[in-house]
């Protein structure tokens, strides 16, 4: 009885509460409600797919929830945090002052210049680039270099094996023989020079008994005669052609004999390259000789020096960036037409613009 009447007592209490406070208690039981599922579907759902119009209402709204009732929302407050920020910069769209950043050309300028020449410090790139019209700070030269990569001129890192090998060959030069077969089948000796830097070939001599008074003539006639860019070094074979007289020759004018090993062909590339075809590249075995009929001594040298010509003056080369070694002086036209000029009776043809 006593139970019953504690039972009933609450009851009704709690029906005038209900009543007094019936929308309040709605609210918050709808609003525990709606807690309780999100838990559900956050346990569901790992990564949510917002848009940017969400994330802008959330980051909105997140200030005005104290930091303590952040545990609502679906995102970590990091997150909101990041979200502000990106508004407030879409939001400062006014100009920014300060230097003007440096442009693209010049970032690679300054780049080119730094790796071609590894041992220049910051003001030297400065003072090279002022020659050129362009002025800018070491210190931003510094940057753009410690961007790439690239640290200062001491421990900048070296040529390579390409630039290294360029630049002793200037200054070098190499000679070798090569026979010709006539249309009698008599052998004729060509002895030859090559000019490892500027690829400038000197033709010496033909014979059809080349001894080493001969040899040794035809190397005082180049030097006495050419002009061949003072060299330090001949890169010669183990011919017994080539006597200490003809060494001597050469030591006199301060240039340094080096014989290439034994039966090593590839030692004097540039000369067996000039004479043979090296991985496609056509020279003058391929140019011309095998496709001519050669009928004496004096008709084989008029034709190499018509080819020695077009292979100096006007032939490209690969390794001058198709540049020949003796380009002319005098500017092309760039406009007219084209005139084919014909060398050793249209074997070898040259092509130049009419002047208008």
């Amino acid at each position: 009885m006593l139970c019953r009447f504690v039972y009933l007592l609450a009851r009704r209490f709690l029906d005038v509460l209900s009543g007094r406070f019936r929308s309040r208690l709605a609210k918050d039981v709808e609003i525990a409600v709606l807690r309780h599922q999100l838990e559900v579907l956050r346990r569901q759902v790992r990564r949510l797919d917002l848009e940017p119009a969400d994330r802008a209402v959330l980051a909105l709204l997140s200030g005005l929830l104290p930091r303590v009732r952040w545990s609502a929302f679906v995102v970590t407050p990091a997150t909101l945090l990041r979200w502000h920020r990106e508004l407030v910069r879409r939001r400062w769209t006014y100009p920014k002052l300060g230097r003007p950043p440096v442009g693209d050309q010049i970032r690679e300028l300054v780049l080119r210049l730094a790796r071609e020449n590894p041992r220049w410090g910051y003001l030297r790139i400065v003072g090279e680039l002022r020659h050129l019209g362009i002025r800018v700070s070491a210190s931003t030269v510094q940057r753009v270099l410690r961007q790439a990569g690239l640290g200062p001129a001491p421990r900048r890192g070296g040529p390579n094996w390409s630039m290294f090998l360029r630049t002793q060959a200037h200054g070098a030069l190499a000679c070798d023989f090569f026979t010709v077969e006539t249309l009698w089948l008599r052998r004729l000796y060509v002895l030859f020079f090559i000019e490892l830097g500027s690829r400038r070939v000197h033709l010496a001599g033909v014979t059809a008994r080349p001894n080493g008074a001969w040899v040794t003539q035809q190397a005082r006639n180049l030097t006495m005669t050419t002009d061949l860019s003072a060299p330090r070094l001949l890169v010669r074979d183990r011919d017994t052609k080539f006597t200490p007289a003809f060494d001597e020759v050469f030591r006199s004018e301060g240039i340094r004999v080096i014989r290439t090993p034994v039966r090593a062909p590839k030692a004097n590339a540039f000369a067996e390259r000039f004479v043979r075809t090296v991985r496609t590249v056509r020279t003058v075995r391929q140019e011309c000789l095998d496709w001519t009929l050669i009928q004496g001594r004096r008709h084989l040298q008029a034709v190499l020096d018509e080819y020695v010509e077009h292979y100096n003056r006007h032939r490209p080369h690969r390794g001058l960036d198709l540049a020949p070694p003796e380009p002319t002086s005098r500017v092309q036209a760039t406009r007219g037409a084209v005139i084919r000029q014909p060398r050793l009776g249209g074997l070898v043809n040259e092509y130049q613009r009419r002047a208008a």
